[in-house]
This record gives C-alpha cells, sequence and structure tokens, in this order.
C-alpha cells in the first residue's frame, strides 16, 4: 500500500530520511479495526521520529510509517476519528499514566497510508457536521492543549492566559481553545506575523517573545521549554499555574525553588489526553463553534512539501495529508 515513513534517520538532517512509496498493508489482530485513512494530519513528532529521537526505552524499528493523528472511516463506512494513544490492555483508567503507552509511529505504523489498523477503542465516531480535515488535527496538538487548559490548569473564564508561541499547531489549538472558554488569552510570538496571526485566533494581546507583560498571567502554558522557561516563570500570577506540554527547545531548565515556593506556584506537566478527554474535546468544539485552524492541506504524494514548511517553521497551524 502506499505509504509515508521514515528509513535511515538523520538527526540533522531529518527530511533525508522521508520516503513516499509502498509499505505492508496493516495485520488486522483481534479486537482492532482496519481503517481506511482520508484524512492525517503533521506533528513535530514526525520530525522527531525522523530524527531517530524517542522517549522509549527501545528503539524505532525502522522503516516505519509516519504520522500520529488521522481520520478516515471503518469497513461499514462509519467515520471515524482516530484516538493516538495506545496502552496495555488491562490497563484501566487515565491511558496516559499507563507506564507501557505510546502513540501512532513509535512501536506500530502511523497514520500516513492507505489503511491502518487500530484497537476498537481508539476509533472515534465522527460528528455529521464535522470535516475530515478538522477530525484529522485533534488527535495529538489539539489533544494535549486541551487537557492542559482544562484538566490540569482547570481555567475559568476570566482569568487571564499567556501562550508561549503563536503560530504552531499547539499554540492555535491552545489560542482558539482558551478564547472559546472565556479566558483573556495573551500570545509572545518572535515576529508580527506571528502576532496578527494570534489576533486573528481571538488573542486579546500580544508581545514579543521575551517581552515583559504589563500584567501577570493566571495561567501560563509553555509549549517551547528551555527557550521561554525564564519568561514564563516571571509572567505567572503569585498562587497560579505553570503548564508545561513541550519541550521543542531542550531538555533542561533551572527552577528557583524560593520563588517556587514562596509564591505557591503550580508547576505541572501534561501529555497527550484520554479517550474522555478526546471525546469531550469534539463535543467542545461543536457547541463552542470553534474552527480548528489548518494551516494547509496537501494531497500524500507531496508529503515532502508539508515536512520542509514544518521544518522550516513556515506554517501556521496544523498541516494536513489527504488521501
Amino acid at each position: 500500500m502506499f505509504a509515508v515513513y521514515a528509513e535511515n534517520p538523520n538527526f540533522e538532517a531529518p527530511l533525508s530520511a522521508l520516503h513516499i512509496g509502498e509499505q505492508p498493508e496493516p495485520v488486522i489482530k483481534d479486537g482492532w479495526v482496519r481503517v481506511k485513512i482520508s484524512h492525517a494530519s503533521l506533528n513535530r513528532h514526525d520530525l522527531f521520529t525522523l530524527q531517530g529521537v524517542t522517549h522509549h526505552p527501545e528503539p524505532l524499528k525502522f522503516p516505519l510509517i509516519l504520522g500520529n493523528d488521522g481520520a478516515g472511516t471503518l469497513e461499514d463506512g462509519t467515520r471515524i476519528a482516530i484516538y493516538p494513544v495506545v496502552g496495555s490492555d488491562d490497563w484501566r483508567g487515565n491511558e496516559t499514566l499507563d507506564p507501557h503507552w505510546h502513540i501512532f509511529s513509535e512501536l506500530m505504523p502511523g497514520t500516513f497510508a492507505d489503511h491502518i489498523a487500530i484497537p476498537k477503542r481508539n476509533a472515534i465516531p465522527v460528528p455529521d457536521d464535522m470535516s475530515m480535515d478538522v477530525a484529522s488535527v485533534l488527535g495529538t496538538a489539539w489533544l494535549t492543549a486541551y487537557r492542559a487548559l482544562f484538566i490540569r490548569a482547570r481555567i475559568i473564564p476570566g482569568q487571564r492566559l499567556l501562550v508561549q508561541g503563536a503560530k504552531g499547531g499547539m499554540a492555535t489549538a491552545l489560542i482558539q481553545l482558551g478564547h472559546a472558554a472565556g479566558a483573556e488569552v495573551w500570545v509572545t510570538s518572535r515576529d508580527e506575523a506571528g502576532r496578527a496571526f494570534a489576533e486573528s485566533l481571538g488573542a486579546a494581546r500580544t508581545f514579543a517573545a521575551g517581552e515583559p507583560l504589563p500584567q501577570k498571567a493566571d495561567v501560563v502554558v509553555d509549549n517551547v521549554g528551555p527557550a521561554t522557561w525564564d519568561h514564563s516563570l516571571g509572567s505567572v500570577v503569585r498562587n497560579g499555574t505553570i503548564v508545561v506540554v513541550g519541550v521543542t527547545t531542550g531538555f533542561e531548565v533551572v527552577l528557583p525553588l524560593l520563588k517556587a515556593v514562596s509564591h505557591q506556584l503550580s508547576l505541572l506537566g501534561s501529555i497527550m489526553g484520554t479517550r474522555e478527554d478526546m471525546v469531550n474535546l469534539i463535543n467542545f468544539i461543536g457547541t463552542s463553534g470553534i474552527k480548528p485552524h489548518i494551516g494547509g492541506v496537501f494531497p500524500m504524494t507531496d508529503a515532502a512539501e508539508a515536512f520542509r514548511q514544518l521544518w522550516a517553521g513556515e506554517s501556521n497551524g496544523k498541516l494536513v495529508l489527504t488521501r
């Protein structure tokens, strides 16, 4: 079958590991279903795979079909969005706490192909009024943003939310979800174009990256890491909350414990979300009228251009591949 896959990972030049061609059809296990992919979206995780980077103790096995997120149809024609977290068969409760959880395109083939095999519980029906391109972007960035805001930070209407970064898929999800939830959304960006884009999504105010804020935020969501950490720490109110959801600029920061203690800060990590979170996210998008921003749509045969834009940071929001 047709697929977009990684082979011979290269940390310095990840796009050189990208291949488009034929891969074996998926094997359907007991309790699993076959999905015909119509739409699938890119994540920075796909670049990490091309670089050979993984958080799992066991190494990635190449060739490996890329793609964490997607949408398509079951054999009976049911339209579904793919919940990306796969865990142990006997695990119950919060899937992200399962020590053996992983997502598609890590320990098994991903969504950038004609077909994918997934556990039945990972197939979530798509409402009739939701487009399949939107359904395909919800599984990683939007799911992580939803859990960070509503489950971890427990944001409430009227609070001030600071989002570090404006143009990536995670940032756009945070801005749109926060705005729809009634928060006053402030955003930082490295350039004027990013600031204008954030404002078009609902940001109340925007600032240059690292710029001191006129007031502090109740909740800060940082999906950048070391490059924005000091600014995040200096931009949150006493008894405020910082949620870390990304490490795109590195894995280590300095944490001044005295400030964390004396200011009674809540420093939270958040990753992905539960199946229930994704169902609630889909419902929230429907009831709130959010139209998730999609930065570009490409035929899967043109995946190389989509990956080039992602690697170069040229895109605003999520990029979608169609089949």
